[in-house]
């Protein structure tokens, strides 16, 4: 094995949407360009290429049968596209949908080899002059639209007044719902959540929480000082940032559970044979790392763990499965 890439390096399903936006009109524009032609306009390896094009067939509408799916065809060191006619029909947007695309297109305009007057191009300015807007302005994006009326309000304004507030969590990690009282220090969002980061009385220790799992919020009467250089902002450093002493874990990918990396931090990632991949990440609770491996099924496999509740956490979340389905099957044989 070799190592690909590490986190840094890694592409999300984000940056992946945004490269095919942009490959996608350009090879459709382009009769039977040539693979190396496209990789070198757009900054890819031929196996991302190749990859992307094997996304590309399954984009239609339903009942995808062939004749909705998009059409591509690979001759020799050449690609064709070929749209189902169902795209060719006048597309009818409402006006949040207009402006939705258009916020995406001013993104998809920072990406490498995207034309500024290329087709795509022509049609988001068209949407942006119906709706009477210039693309190039800011967009005020509303984030939070998960969490609880009041809740992000309340936890602004006990950070403002340093006042502690009464929570109840639900830690995803650990599947587990609870009552804790925090010191709030900060409110901010990242990555599209709202988190708020404070002093959690119950882990006797800073702690980070999702604005959208907290069921009740309750403004305390009690006041703490605030440490010194906090703001109501964003703090330095990455949402998940897994100290030393936090457990990891290095996992065997099938290529179908490849979608990992595009969809957790992981710190590691390694080339296999016939598409496999070793990753490496770190795992804040034990009960997350069941959730996966029972999601990803026999398409993962734990290769090593820094304890043994990790090495086994497969075979746990097997057993705690299996256990209730035989209680559920015995209710509902008593029933």
């Amino acid at each position: 094995m070799s190592t690909v890439s590490d986190a840094s390096r890694r592409t999300t399903a984000s940056d992946r949407l945004l490269r095919l936006l942009t490959v996608v009109p350009w090879i459709a524009a382009h009769d039977g360009p040539r693979l190396d032609e496209v990789c070198e306009r757009f900054g890819l390896t031929r196996r991302q290429l190749l990859d992307d094009l094997q996304i590309i067939p399954l984009v239609g509408l339903p009942p995808y049968t062939p004749d909705t799916l998009i059409d591509v065809t690979i001759e020799g060191d050449r690609v064709w596209l070929r749209f189902a006619d169902v795209f060719a029909r006048p597309l009818r947007l409402t006006p949040e949908q207009g402006l939705a695309l258009v916020a995406a297109g001013s993104a998809w305009r920072g990406v490498q080899g995207a034309e500024p007057d290329g087709p795509l191009a022509t049609a988001l300015d068209k949407v942006a002059a119906v709706l009477d807007i210039d693309p190039d302005e800011a967009i005020s994006v509303a984030l939070g639209g998960d969490a609880r009326p009041g809740t992000i309000d309340a936890l602004r304004r006990a950070v403002a007044e340093h006042r502690r507030v009464r929570i109840d969590y639900y830690a995803f990690g650990r599947d587990q719902r609870r009552s804790r009282e925090v010191d709030p220090h900060a409110v901010f969002a990242e990555d599209g959540a709202w988190y708020v980061r404070g002093h959690c009385h119950l882990a006797r220790g800073e702690r980070l929480f999702r604005v959208d799992r907290i069921y009740d919020v309750t403004l305390l009467d009690e006041r703490f000082d605030p440490p010194e250089g906090v703001a109501d902002g964003a703090p330095e450093g990455a949402v998940f940032d897994p100290g030393p002493e936090v457990p990891r874990v290095t996992l065997d990918l099938a290529p179908a559970g490849r979608w990992v990396v595009e969809t957790y931090p992981v710190e590691e990632v390694v080339e296999g044979g016939d598409g496999r991949l070793r990753v490496r990440l770190a795992v804040s609770a034990t009960p997350w790392l069941e959730r996966l491996l029972v999601r990803l099924g026999p398409d993962a496999r734990v290769v090593e763990a820094d304890d043994d509740a990790l090495r086994l956490a497969g075979r746990t979340a097997a057993r705690r499965l299996l256990a209730r389905y035989r209680a559920e099957g015995a209710t509902a044989s008593s029933g």
